[in-house]
């Protein structure tokens, strides 16, 4: 049952309207209709929210592994970060990208069918001058790619593409496996035209140049995958024993670490006349007593106070205590 404005109501509302306290268009409306979405049928949305935000969320470090590895590889400062992911059709992809360029072909097992990584000529151009020995700053005019700019191309992304090994093993452990490499995407008919797609599209900074670069994973590769990529059930499998057993991997990695380290026994100075006198037995003056305690140098930097002695037929030292240091000089 609606409810019943009593007269002193009726009054109050009426005197805010001529006072301009109330504008009627603020008021309510009973009659009006809900917004509608469009949807095509023809395109369905086969990627959901959380399929879509997940693919972002393995992207985005995928990207920061591969910008160390372009700056390893072009001894330059390359910035990777992602631009966009979203679902659209073959179609459209292969019409969106410029032609010619290069379209590595790949599969990912356990993954199904072929992945598509796209760099478009301008990176293509940059890499190739820069391994070359130039510096990447010239512009490049289209033109039809050779067989050197392929050959150097494909070594490139070859590590790219095996750089998702990494990205993915959180979620899935796969295997990269390049097929092939295209420089005509109209030429490419490894998927139906109408396939729904994610398109995740990567923007490359290379000295003063910025480029792009894509990544095209069908539908048809992930359908059986899709119930693990969801954000919930890829932080689910974080529990502790899992958290435990990384730590105890990384420990055990660090302890095969070798590392040089450095008694020092005393510091002293003398002239260049003195030293080109020196001769065998000569004896040199250190500012630091036999019986204090000597710094421990690990990597250069002093970590311990240590004794010097002897351990069986062989010079060592026993470690006293840690050298503390000041806060700042971590950070």
């Amino acid at each position: 049952m609606a409810e019943v404005l009593s007269q002193s109501e009726i009054d109050a509302l009426l005197s805010a309207l001529s006072s301009g306290e109330i504008v009627p268009d603020e008021l309510p409306k009973d009659d009006e209709k809900q917004k509608v979405k469009p949807y095509d049928f023809r395109s369905p949305q086969k990627f959901s929210k959380d399929h879509i935000r997940t693919l972002e969320l393995i992207h985005d470090n995928y990207a920061r592994i591969i910008s160390n590895y372009l700056t390893a590889q072009v001894r330059t400062n390359v910035k990777v970060k992602i631009e966009s992911v979203e679902q659209i059709t073959y179609e459209e992809f292969i019409h969106s990208i410029p032609n010619p360029t290069i379209l590595t072909i790949f599969k990912m097992p356990p993954l199904n069918g072929s992945i598509l990584f796209e760099t478009n000529p301008q990176f293509v151009f940059q890499v190739t001058d820069i391994l070359l020995g130039g510096n990447g700053d010239r512009k490049y005019k289209m033109r039809e790619f050779t067989d050197i700019d392929k050959n150097i191309i494909k070594q490139v992304n070859k590590g790219l593409i095996g750089n998702l090994k990494l990205a993915w093993e959180d979620v899935l452990e796969v295997q990269p496996e390049i097929e092939g490499l295209e420089t005509n995407p109209a030429l490419n008919q490894t998927l139906a035209p109408n396939e729904p797609v994610a398109l995740i599209t990567f923007s490359v900074e290379m000295g003063k140049n910025n480029t792009f670069i894509n990544l095209c994973i069908p539908y048809l590769s992930i359908e059986k995958v899709l119930d693990k990529l969801v954000v919930q059930y890829w932080f689910q499998q974080n529990d502790e024993g899992i958290l435990k057993e990384s730590r105890e991997k990384l420990r055990k990695r660090l302890d095969i670490v070798d590392v040089s380290l450095m008694a020092l026994l005393g510091k002293t100075s003398v002239t260049v006349d003195d030293f080109l006198k020196l001769n065998v037995g000569d004896i040199i003056t250190l500012d630091n007593k036999c019986n204090s305690p000597v710094e421990l140098l690990i990597e250069g930097e002093e970590s311990f106070y240590a004794k010097p002695g002897v351990i069986g037929k062989n010079m060592g030292v026993s470690v006293l205590d840690i050298i503390d240091k000041d806060v700042e000089s971590y950070e």
